[in-house]
This record gives structure tokens, C-alpha cells and sequence, in this order.
């Protein structure tokens, strides 16, 4: 009888143990992806993506310029700090996120669609929602406004206490990165390689500076001054519209073919040789990779579907929530 007795007890002990353990893992998968929820401003704020989603369409309606804007803004964003609106603060010193150098280039269509969003949403829901989740918001609106795909986006983010420029160099992807450093990049955000190729994907849309890939038309190297890779008449097309010494102002689109529709395009590019950044190149000529690539530039529902699945990822990327942060009532400045 003792002796059964003692086994109830080490089985019980045992029983509340592994319920300990649970709760434990539970913890820190809540803590790590920051218990966001698809319905969170439900009951505070219902109408929300209505909102921001009425905005944006106005604000497309002016300029196709907030598409990609909108959507780079995001991804910049939730790479520095984490996806926490620190990219939108605006400092009297010109020493926040924004004005670092990797940031300058950013289109101010991008930062006006959200401030412009988020005074609307104040207007209905005051001291509700943070910026950072109707840039989150905005961002998957621009892609669905492109032809791209509809997603749900999940929401309780606060927006970040710190913004400054001298902590952006180095946390996003540079054009002439390779394959391996992209990854390396995109595993800091546990972000895998097929989410940093879909996301790629989204320089099916929008335009670069000259600057940001001349090396590859006149100085690639000393046995060849125009990249090897790249389509010859693609290579002819590009000196066109970036000669030497061009302003420096002059953008040309990336995606040569259809720039102004989200699609899957930016693949069959690649695999064209028509990748206008070393780093887009890389996701081709990489054996590696090569592969993700030809099952993107053939499939634009295996595309669509990886793009909507890292996007989600992406937005789970450092977040502030419960008592973190703040609800800015501004988006360019924090609470005072």
C-alpha cells in the first residue's frame, strides 16, 4: 500500500512538471513572437483597417510612388529595431533612423501614406493604435493595390522608444551582397532563405538610383567593365537610362518589364539575366538558390503563397507589445 502510494506521488510530481515545462515553452514562444493577434483592435477600434485602408487608396490615387514606398518603408523599419515605427520619427537634429545614409532614399510618398493614415485612424480610435501597426497595415494594402495578394495582418505592436541613424549601418541588405550574406542578414530575423527570396519579390515594383548598381555597367572589373551576368541588350537598356556621371536624382525601374504590377515577374528577370543588383543576381547564378528562383519565375501561386508567409514573418520582427513602447498620438515624434 506505501509503496503504491509513493508511486501516485512521483507520478503526480511528475504531472505537475511537465505542466510547468508547458507553461514555460509557452512563455517564450508568446515572449519571442510578441502576442500579436489578428483581431486585437476589435473591440477598441473596429474599423481600423478600413481606415487605413481608404487612405492608402486616396493617397495611391495621387502617386503610384506609394506602392513601393509604403512597402519598402515597412521592410526598412522591422530590419532596424524592429518593426516599431522607429523609422518614422523625425528629429530637429537630423540624427534619427530616417536620416541615416542607407535611409535618405526613402520616398516621402511612403512616410505621408502612413502619418496620413494614422490621422485618420486618431480621428476615430484617439490613442489606440500605433503607427507601427498601420504601417504593418499600409504595407500589405500597397501589395493587394499592385495586383499582389490579400493576407491578414496581425496587429498589437507599439510603436519603439529609439530612433537614431547611427544604428542602421549594417542591419540592411546592401545591392551587392551575395548569397551567403543575404542569408546571414535575414537569419538574424529568423527569416529563412525562401522568405528573403519572396521578399526579394518585391522589387517587382519600384525604382533605383543610378548609384546603386553603375559598378555593374562600367567597373565591374579589370577583364570586364560591364558585368558578364547581366543580358547584354538588358546591360545596353540600363547605360541608356543611368549614363556616367548622370544625376544623381535619375531612378530607373527595377523590374524593366512590368513595373507597376506586384507579380512574379522579378523571377522570370533573373533568370533572364535582367536582375538589376548584384544581390538579385546572386539569387540565380547561386546553385543554392537557383532552384526557389525557377519555382517562383514558373509558379506565381508558389510565389504569391511564400511572399504572404514571410511578409507575416516580417512583421513579427523585434515588436514592442503589453507594456513596451508606446501608442505615439504623432507618428513623426514620440509621446513627450
Amino acid at each position: 500500500m506505501e509503496r503504491k502510494r509513493g508511486v501516485l506521488m512521483e507520478m503526480r510530481k511528475m504531472q505537475a512538471w511537465r505542466r510547468l515545462c508547458l507553461v514555460m515553452v509557452l512563455l517564450m514562444v508568446g515572449q519571442g513572437e510578441g502576442q500579436l493577434a489578428e483581431n486585437f483592435y476589435s473591440s477598441s477600434c473596429p474599423n481600423v483597417e478600413a481606415i487605413v485602408k481608404q487612405e492608402v487608396s486616396t493617397k495611391f490615387s495621387q502617386t503610384f510612388t506609394t506602392i513601393p514606398a509604403t512597402l519598402r518603408l515597412f521592410f526598412h523599419d522591422c530590419f532596424v529595431e524592429g518593426c516599431d515605427a522607429s523609422v518614422l520619427i523625425s528629429s530637429p537634429n537630423g540624427d534619427a533612423e530616417k536620416d541615416s545614409d542607407d535611409n535618405l532614399s526613402l520616398a516621402g510618398d511612403g512616410f505621408d501614406t502612413v502619418i496620413k493614415a494614422k490621422q485618420s485612424v486618431e480621428a476615430a480610435c484617439p490613442g489606440i493604435v500605433s503607427c507601427a501597426d498601420i504601417l504593418a497595415l499600409a504595407a500589405r494594402d500597397v501589395v493587394v493595390l499592385a495586383g499582389g495578394p490579400s493576407f491578414s495582418v496581425e496587429l498589437g505592436r507599439r510603436d519603439g522608444l529609439i530612433s537614431q541613424a547611427s544604428r542602421v549601418a549594417g542591419n540592411l541588405p546592401e545591392p551587392s551582397f551575395d548569397l551567403d550574406q543575404l542569408n546571414s542578414m535575414f537569419a538574424r530575423h529568423n527569416l529563412s532563405q525562401i522568405d528573403m527570396i519572396a521578399l526579394s519579390g518585391a522589387h517587382t515594383l519600384g525604382f533605383s538610383h543610378c548609384s546603386r548598381f553603375a559598378n555593374r555597367l562600367y567597373s565591374f572589373s579589370s577583364s570586364s567593365q560591364v558585368d558578364p551576368s547581366l543580358d547584354s541588350d538588358y546591360a545596353k537598356q540600363l547605360m541608356s537610362g543611368c549614363p556616367q556621371n548622370v544625376d544623381p536624382s535619375i531612378a530607373i525601374d527595377m523590374d524593366p518589364v512590368t513595373p507597376r504590377t506586384f507579380d512574379n515577374e522579378y523571377y522570370q528577370n533573373l533568370v533572364a539575366g535582367k536582375g538589376l543588383f548584384t544581390s538579385d543576381e546572386a539569387l540565380f547564378s547561386d546553385p543554392a538558390s537557383q532552384p526557389t528562383v525557377t519555382d517562383f519565375a514558373n509558379s506565381p501561386g508558389e510565389f504569391n503563397g511564400a511572399f504572404i508567409t514571410a511578409m507575416r514573418k516580417l512583421g513579427r520582427v523585434g515588436v514592442k507589445t503589453g507594456d513596451q513602447g508606446e501608442i505615439r498620438k504623432d507618428c513623426t515624434a514620440f509621446n513627450s
